[in-house]
């Protein structure tokens, strides 16, 4: 007994993974800019951890007219190195276009 298979049946298996891989993705962005990546450095230890904030997750909506919105994003940040464990807080703020418009840091400083 032998098992023959298809091509029409490996075909639509193809199409039936390729309608599940985009189904499950969620990119709603281009991967190069899914992320706003961003240094800093522990004002207690001077370690330097990297930080990303998700474009289409991680930012809140702030309205600050009827024609203004902004979206918000926060972050704390702990080194993973075991040496401290002092938090850094960073606050941004981005356009609707998400272009950062303003960034504050409390326990580092950013890392050009």
């Amino acid at each position: 007994m032998s098992l023959v298979i298809s091509p029409r049946s490996s075909t639509r298996k193809a199409k039936d993974m390729d309608f599940i891989k985009r189904l499950f993705s969620g990119a709603n962005t281009l991967p190069e800019k899914r992320y706003h990546t961003f240094q800093v450095k522990c004002k207690r230890c001077g370690e330097v951890i990297d930080g990303r904030i998700d474009l289409d997750n991680d930012l809140s909506a702030e309205f600050e007219s009827e024609s203004r919105t902004v979206y918000f994003g926060r972050k704390v940040l702990i080194s993973d190195g075991g040496k401290c464990f002092q938090q850094i807080e960073v606050q941004m703020k981005f356009s609707s276009t998400r272009e950062l418009l303003e960034q504050e840091i409390k326990g580092g400083t950013f890392v050009e």
